[in-house]
C-alpha cells in the first residue's frame, strides 16, 4: 500500500526542515509546551530567531538539547566490540 500525506502538518514540517540545522532536532512551540507539561523543560532550548513559514508567518521553534553521555558507562559500540572479541 502507498500512502500520501497532505495538509497543514506536512507543510509545516517541510518548512521547519528547510530552516533546520544538521544534527539538530527542531520542534514546534506546541511540542515544546507538551514537553514542559511532562516535566522535560530541560530537554528544550528556544531558538534565538523565529522562522518564517510560508502562508503562516513567523513561527517560534525550539531545539531539543542533545543528551550528555555519561563517559563512565560503556557505549553500545564498545559493548558490541567486546562481545565480538569473546566469540
Amino acid at each position: 500500500a502507498r500512502f500520501q500525506l497532505f495538509g497543514d502538518t506536512v507543510n509545516t514540517a517541510s518548512r521547519m526542515e528547510s530552516s533546520g540545522m544538521a544534527d539538530r532536532l527542531q520542534v514546534s512551540e506546541s511540542t515544546a509546551v507538551l514537553l514542559r507539561s511532562a516535566g522535560k523543560v530541560h530537554w528544550i532550548q528556544e531558538r534565538a530567531e523565529s522562522i518564517h513559514i510560508k502562508g503562516k508567518g513567523d513561527m517560534k521553534t525550539f531545539w531539543i538539547k542533545p543528551m550528555e553521555r555519561d563517559l563512565s558507562l560503556p557505549s553500545s559500540d564498545s559493548l558490541e566490540i567486546s562481545s565480538q572479541a569473546k566469540s
